[in-house]
């Protein structure tokens, strides 16, 4: 059994900074990739960012020198810090990891979070 837990998401003001926590726990040998996805109301799911386990990222165009995610391979952890916050930033955030659990390979999507960001 795996799971992805998140936290961090809520309401914040434009211009203001969240950071969101992801972690993953269970039966897990390596997560070669991690990343955090949105989808927006009416909108598809789309990239964030994503990092692997060696520290290589990749960010979309829209939030370049906003967001920086990071993560700690130790504690299967990946966070997303979000600064310069907009209102087209809102959407629910879904954390995702691309892992080797005991048995396969796997690709699992946490439950999202709530970033609303309004005035």
């Amino acid at each position: 059994q795996v799971q992805l837990v998140e936290s961090g998401g809520g309401l914040v003001q434009p211009g203001g900074s969240l950071r969101l926590s992801c972690a993953a726990s269970g039966s897990i040998l390596s997560i070669p990739d991690m990343g955090w996805y949105r989808q927006a109301p009416g909108k598809q799911r789309e990239l964030v960012a994503t990092i692997t386990s060696g520290g290589t990222t990749n960010y979309a165009e829209s939030v370049k020198g906003r967001f920086t995610i990071s993560r700690e391979n130790a504690k299967n952890t990946v966070y997303l810090q979000m600064n310069s916050l907009k209102p087209e930033d809102t959407a629910v955030y879904y954390c995702n990891a691309h892992m080797f659990t005991f048995t396969t390979y796997v690709n699992y999507w946490g439950q999202g979070t709530q970033v609303t960001v309004s005035s």
